[in-house]
């Protein structure tokens, strides 16, 4: 039976999205190539194989605008021949060309195919896909939703209101992803998976010294007096201390079937075992990544307790603390190198940077079964298992 292995993964170093942050004056079609370059540098692969290029970018517009993702294959100097597609699933862009490279490869459509993503934060901000005075939801979503959409930082407040999520708990979370990232530095379990850019070589966010002390004296992030009125349960606990920043970066994986593998002499890090999608309450809507990972271990025939890893992007504290409460999962083995509150969020790179430190940290600790899963703006969730090979 034919299946779906990663035989590489690579990341940048993520800096932070603002002008000053250290790859704020690289290109965003140049921060991808730098992945699909050391991608197949490091697996030494011939890029004339490559079947396609599936990358995921959030904010598609200005520099990012018309399909980053193949510009940055040429920019990395594959053939011309070599085709590419840029895809949206806003935070989870970069995961889902992850299920539709491995879905590629098990359909038999693909033979080597590469899933990647890319934001540069600093130079395309949040939103920049949104003119001014411009409604990107419509009349039927109005209608639908009469009280009105909100932001994504008041759906995380709501989630830790009704999970009765503590700031103390959100700030001890934050505080454990810092120092896991800065602990991974240490002890060097980034160098497989970073491929340094212009002389940065680490990421730019982690702070070693955090201390739920220094967290506290943060003021709340969404504070708003209309949302206050409208969800009192709401106790304005979100800070940019417990919630992920802004930031520039790019990723990459390379996929194959075992048997391509062998031909090749490539060697696999893990199997990409099964896949889910789900969609949920675009009013809360981060909490997808619930029924995502019970569907995706339902797919798989897997239990909570098989699991030995897990990457859970870390939009907010709040989002990973609920969803530990729903699933019964044990913090210990999440994000156990860190994660987005600390090594950074670059929307369209983050899901195959989770995937690129999850592959990783499988072969370090000897993992047999891995999950990713992550939280999307409009109530999505992507989830995967993978598997040792």
């Amino acid at each position: 039976m034919r299946d779906a292995v990663i035989v590489e993964a690579v990341r940048t170093p993520i800096g932070k999205g603002k002008p000053n942050g250290f790859l704020a004056q690289v290109h965003p079609v140049e921060l991808l190539a730098h992945t699909l370059r050391s991608l197949v540098e490091r697996s030494g692969v011939d890029p004339a194989l490559i079947d396609d290029v599936i990358g995921g970018t959030v904010d598609q517009v200005g520099e990012q605008a018309m399909n980053t993702t193949r510009y940055a294959a040429l920019s990395a100097g594959f053939p011309e021949t070599v085709p590419a597609t840029t895809v949206d699933r806003q935070c989870g862009s970069s995961q889902q060309a992850v299920h539709f490279a491995a879905q590629g490869v098990l359909s038999g459509a693909y033979d080597i195919v590469v899933a990647c993503g890319v934001e540069s934060m600093s130079r395309v901000p949040m939103w920049s896909n949104v003119p001014p005075g411009k409604d990107p939801f419509g009349p039927g979503i109005a209608a639908r939703y009469p009280d009105g959409l909100v932001p994504q930082g008041i759906s995380a407040e709501l989630i830790a209101a009704k999970w009765s999520l503590t700031r103390e708990q959100m700030d001890a979370f934050a505080v454990t992803s810092h120092h896991r990232a800065a602990a991974a530095w240490e002890q060097g379990l980034f160098d497989a998976e970073v491929a340094p850019l212009d002389g940065v070589s680490r990421d730019e966010s982690v702070r070693p010294g955090t201390t739920p002390e220094i967290l506290a004296g943060l003021k709340p992030a969404y504070h708003d007096p209309v949302f206050a009125e409208r969800f009192p349960q709401i106790e304005w606990n979100i800070t940019a201390g417990n919630a992920s920043p802004i930031n520039d970066g790019a990723s990459a994986v390379l996929i194959t079937s075992s048997e391509t593998a062998a031909r090749l002499g490539l060697r696999p890090l893990a199997r990409l075992h099964s896949f889910a999608v789900t969609g949920s309450d675009p009013v809360l809507m981060l909490t997808g990544v619930i029924p995502a990972t019970d569907k995706v271990l339902r797919r798989a025939n897997l239990s909570i307790d098989d699991i030995d890893l897990f990457e859970v992007n870390e939009a907010f504290a709040s989002v990973v603390l609920a969803w530990r409460q729903e699933t019964g999962a044990d913090l210990a083995k999440v994000n156990v190198h860190g994660g987005a509150i600390a090594l950074g969020h670059p929307l369209g790179a983050s899901g195959t940077r989770l995937t690129t430190t999850l592959v990783h940290a499988m072969r370090e600790r000897g993992a047999r079964y891995a999950l990713q899963t992550m939280c999307e703006a409009g109530g999505l969730a992507n989830a995967m298992i993978l598997e040792a090979v």
